[in-house]
């Protein structure tokens, strides 16, 4: 049964297209869109529920007044058939009628609401441009994510089960003490507009303060994670002080918006604790009157005194809960400062995939200066034929890095044009793109994960067989096998822990390059890949890489221009344009930007891209 109400919905599927709405009920719409079949029925139990318990109380007050009008001896022969009845009806239909609420409420709502927000918001955040996670902070977007879920599910859940139950239980009320005697349902009726006033104006504050706050814990995550993160430059730099006064200061802000939330909270108790002292006075008081002057019975008296104590009861957790529901407003408004923002690099509509037979390269008028006057490329016109191997070499900011991430679509091209085997990389899919790209970096990261999965990642459908010769070719078989994590896995079933912090630069390395060799794509980017190695290895490893090159369209990056001497081609970019290109000893020759780097460096380095 549990499993038939959870299945009613399927929360990883049908995930609608597109940057989901950044206004508050938008949203809420869009999200409750695959419940919209069952929220009528959450509707319907939830009004019988809360007209069962008024009514009961009700019938409370009729026993009262049976008993007082029968003699104990006479009581069941008169009434017994009706108790049975109502009996019944508590023992067994009432049961499954606010079981039967619950089912729609926790096992098909809020199992499913949660994860399904979560799950939307984290596919739309990976779907984001990789500058997109480079201007925020990974902790604050993580917090963001996390926090919409809960806050979409327990506002809606409380919808139902607070505001719903609670509006049609106090209606419930107002018609059963009119019944009783208009002049019983009428303070009732001017307390709820009072109350109703009260509420809205607290909860709008709440609401801003929550948004606040909610931005002030964000602020504390982002914070604590970067530095968690980079703890080694942390502990390299002597910056433990500096580190705790950063996370202090957000500590403090989120302390003084937290206390200032708190102080709407004691404010809010003090209203309500006037507001319900007016009920009961307001209707006990004027139930007595009429039963002293015999307008109303014992047991009228007695229902009317139980709806205003259980009123007053209640009313406490109503503006809880219509306080939480604002709060919880300024959470999903704060977390969609980050997760309703549109994708900046997106597939077009129908995009086909990437085909590439042979991995010619082509780069013709391609300019990019990130949305400046200056910097980035200027130009560029480039023809890489298919299986050239090209070394691409230039100062700091000549636009070495701009130029890679624009072949693989990190970044649109503000003009001009980038084409594999005639077909441009801005109108295939980008999975399919850079699936046909495999790629080293200098500082290669690996995920939390095994060895194993780290090199699968290469290529999933890889036998074991294969994922250890690619391993054996990048030098790297040997160390893994002596790996052991403090779980006691071992070898490649060894997690290498957070961006892979458990191995050496030069054992990372490794695996990002036996990851790459698994790949095995056409295109091959090799971005200062052996710089993290000792000599020795790099030595057997360079003998690695001019094998996995074969056949492949290379492009590789490199400040040691001892390591790319050897290629087909070297072009040389200095502020964003081709101002050389021709094979080594062309360019020696030319006497040009590259002999001068040639000439300076003996083994040495040129500046890093920033």
């Amino acid at each position: 049964m549990f499993r038939k109400f959870e299945n009613l919905i399927r929360p990883f599927e049908n995930v609608p297209a597109g940057t989901p709405p950044a206004k508050l009920w938008p949203y809420m719409v869009q999200q409750l869109a695959p419940f919209k079949k069952w929220l009528p029925w959450m509707a319907i139990t939830g009004v019988l529920v809360a007209l069962m318990e008024s009514g009961l109380i009700f019938y409370s007050g009729r026993i009262i007044d049976l008993m007082g009008a029968s003699s104990p001896d006479a009581f069941w022969a008169q009434h017994g058939f009706e108790l049975i009845l109502v009996i019944i009806f508590i023992l067994f239909l009432r049961p499954v009628i606010i079981t039967l609420n619950h089912f729609f409420l926790e096992q098909t709502l809020a199992s499913n609401l949660q994860d399904q927000t979560r799950w939307r918001a984290h596919k739309h955040m990976l779907g984001q441009s990789s500058s997109f996670f480079q201007n925020d902070f990974a902790g604050r977007l993580t917090n963001r994510v996390m926090q919409l879920g809960p806050a979409v599910e327990d506002s809606t859940y409380m919808a139902f089960e607070g505001i719903w139950y609670a509006t049609t239980y106090v209606l419930g009320a107002i018609l059963i003490l009119t019944q009783i005697d208009i002049r019983l349902g009428a303070p009732l009726a001017i307390w709820l507009v009072l109350y109703i006033l009260y509420v809205r104006r607290i909860a709008v504050r709440v609401s801003v303060a929550s948004e606040k706050w909610s931005a002030a814990r964000s602020l504390v995550t982002g914070r604590v994670v970067d530095a968690y993160s980079n703890i080694e430059t942390v502990k390299l730099f002597a910056h433990g002080a500096s580190e705790e006064a950063y996370a202090l200061s957000a500590l403090r802000r989120l302390r003084l918006r937290f206390q200032r939330f708190l102080r709407l909270m004691t404010e809010m108790s003090f209203g309500l604790n006037l507001l319900n002292g007016a009920l009961m006075v307001g209707v006990v008081g004027p139930a007595i009157w009429l039963w002293m002057n015999g307008h109303v019975t014992i047991g009228e008296v007695a229902a009317a005194s139980a709806l205003t104590i259980r009123l007053n009861g209640m009313s406490g957790w109503i503006m809880w809960v219509t306080i939480r529901l604002f709060e919880h407003a300024g959470v999903i408004r704060e977390g969609l400062e980050s997760i309703a923002k549109p994708q900046a690099v997106v597939d077009a509509p129908r995009a086909p995939e990437m085909v590439v037979e042979e991995g010619a390269i082509h780069i013709k008028g391609l300019s990019h200066h990130y949305g400046k006057d200056q910097g980035g490329l200027n130009g560029i016109d480039l023809h890489i034929p298919a299986g050239q191997r090209v070394g691409l070499i230039g100062r700091s900011g000549a636009g070495k890095s701009s130029l890679v991430n624009l072949l693989l679509r990190f970044r649109d091209a503000e003009q001009g044009e980038i084409t594999i085997d005639g077909q441009n990389v801005s109108d295939v899919t980008q999975d399919s793109l850079r699936r046909q790209i495999g790629m080293v970096t200098q500082d290669s990261s690996l995920l939390h994960r095994s060895v194993r999965a780290n090199l699968l990642y290469g290529r999933p459908d890889a036998s074991e067989d294969e994922m250890i010769a690619a391993a054996q070719k990048a030098e790297a078989h040997e160390f893994i096998l002596d790996l052991e994590d403090p779980k006691g896995r071992k070898g490649y079933s060894a997690h290498v822990g957070e961006r892979g912090v458990k191995l050496s630069g030069g054992q990372r390395q490794r695996v990002a390059i036996a990851r790459v060799i698994l790949k095995d794509a056409p295109i091959l980017i090799l971005d200062e890949a052996t710089s993290a190695l000792d000599s020795q290895v790099e030595a057997a490893i360079q003998d690695t890489l001019f094998d996995i090159m074969e056949n492949k369209t290379v492009i590789a990056i490199a400040h040691r221009l001892s390591t790319i001497a050897q290629m087909d081609r070297i072009v040389v970019l200095d502020d964003g344009a081709v101002v050389e290109d021709g094979s080594h000893e062309e360019l020696l020759a030319s006497g040009g930007i590259y002999a001068e780097l040639w000439a300076r460096q003996s083994g040495g380095f040129l500046g890093v891209d920033q």
